[in-house]
């Protein structure tokens, strides 16, 4: 009989000991990071501005030389904030022209939030487990991805929760607490 070698299905097929300074660490230890993308129309540009993008974008992916992933991931877009600043104007205008543009942003933005509209961001990852190495992937591909007029930043502790979710939980956030037996 084989031995279990734990209680919790997720740690047979979901190898993650940790996620800190913007890395999701392994039970092997090597470390999974890279930089998320900023997104960018580039179809409201002409088209030699397109082109040059494009070529700029090949360019980068063929100069690395490692393992990496792209990812797309949609992250749910909060605009509770903006409803909220939308009200306060609309109760501090007396203008009935003014109030009714405020009323229809506002019914715009709710209908926006009651159809679950989302954001997607762009990532390229990879897994290494020398950390000088890994900075100077981040530090190559935020530089490279600048030529090509894309603006990128390393991934952040949030950034690959919200990766993790979208593939572990079909885009549910986890936000329960631990249990305790």
């Amino acid at each position: 009989m084989a031995a279990i070698k734990s209680k919790y299905t997720e740690e047979s097929f979901v190898p993650v000991k940790n996620i800190t300074n913007g890395m999701i660490i392994l039970d092997n230890n090597e470390k999974v990071t890279g930089v998320k993308i900023m997104p960018r129309n580039i179809f409201i540009l002409e088209y030699d501005m397109q082109s040059a993008i494009i070529n700029n974008l090949k360019n980068v992916y063929n100069m690395i030389d490692y393992e990496f992933w792209i990812i797309a991931a949609d992250r749910p877009v909060d605009i509770n904030v903006y409803l909220s600043q939308l009200q306060l104007l609309y109760n501090s205008i007396q203008s009935p022209i003014k109030r009714k543009l405020i009323i229809e942003d506002i019914n715009k933005a709710n209908s926006f939030m009651n159809n679950n509209i989302v954001d997607t961001e762009y990532f390229l990852l990879f897994r290494e487990r020398d950390d000088d190495k890994i900075q100077k992937r981040i530090r190559t591909l935020i530089t490279q991805f600048g030529n090509a007029g894309l603006s990128s930043h390393q991934t952040t502790n949030e950034d690959l929760r919200i990766i993790l979710d979208n593939f572990l939980n079909g885009g549910v956030t986890t936000t329960f607490g631990t249990v305790m037996s």
